[in-house]
């Protein structure tokens, strides 16, 4: 794996692919991968991410533009639960990709999605003091949310994560991550799939095999970058 300034980065590429293509590699991996042992009983779990950007919507430019070196930290809630809450940073560097995580408690994301920050000054945590910084600075703000489900497959040899994220949506300008009612609307065609491969250092011959000729090529792909667009487009419309 490679590290750089204390991070470990991975590869990761990114697919569109339609329903019988899904099926066949579903069909495929389920016969050589893992399941993510935290899925349910259909191998799939919810995922709500709620990212936050400044004033100047840099961390959405800077993906439109492609720089090279690029950030965006996001809060992360599993099957509308506040069980687990996750702030991460996730970072890209060229073709690789990295991120870093910690667990926050439930007062503790009130508090930041409250604006109040201060707190995180004196954090234990690394990155709770970055994003205190980052704050401060560039007036970090939630932005929008991020919703879908995700079917995952696991692979020791290389560290090998493959997921299909299904039924991609964003809250339209609402940012309350707790609010399981919330309306969303679909930010992709339906039934469109996004297609992940992530791992180390090598991609197993026996796993590479398995992705059929028909896969498109890869593209540049963030569901924080289609939300977001989507959402300025219905504030559009509206006006």
């Amino acid at each position: 794996m490679l590290e750089r300034e204390g991070l470990q980065l991975r590869h990761e590429f990114k697919y569109y692919i339609d329903p019988p293509q899904y099926r066949v590699l579903r069909s495929r991996l389920s016969a050589i991968l893992q399941h993510d042992p935290h899925a349910g009983p259909d191998w799939r779990y919810h995922i709500r991410s709620l990212y936050f950007d400044d004033f100047k919507n840099n961390a959405l430019f800077e993906k439109q533009v492609g720089v090279a070196r690029r950030k965006k930290y996001r809060m992360r809630i599993y099957d509308y639960s506040d069980a687990v809450i996750k702030l991460e940073k996730k970072i890209k560097m060229n073709q690789y990709i990295g991120k870093e995580s910690v667990n926050i408690t439930r007062e503790e994301a009130d508090r930041i999605l409250a604006g109040d920050v201060a707190f995180l000054a004196g954090s234990k945590s690394r990155l709770l003091r970055a994003f205190y910084l980052e704050n401060r600075r560039n007036l970090l703000r939630p932005n929008v949310i991020v919703d879908y489900y995700r079917e995952a497959y696991i692979y020791p040899a290389g560290n090998v994560r493959i997921t299909f994220d299904i039924g991609l949506h964003t809250g339209l300008g609402r940012t309350d991550i707790f609010d399981r009612d919330m309306f969303t609307m679909t930010a992709i065609e339906e039934p469109g799939v996004i297609l992940e491969v992530k791992y180390d250092n090598f991609m197993p011959q026996a796993i590479r095999g398995l992705f059929p000729s028909s896969i498109r090529p890869r593209i540049s792909i963030g569901k924080f970058t289609i939300c977001k667009k989507h959402q300025k487009y219905n504030d559009w419309e509206d006006n």
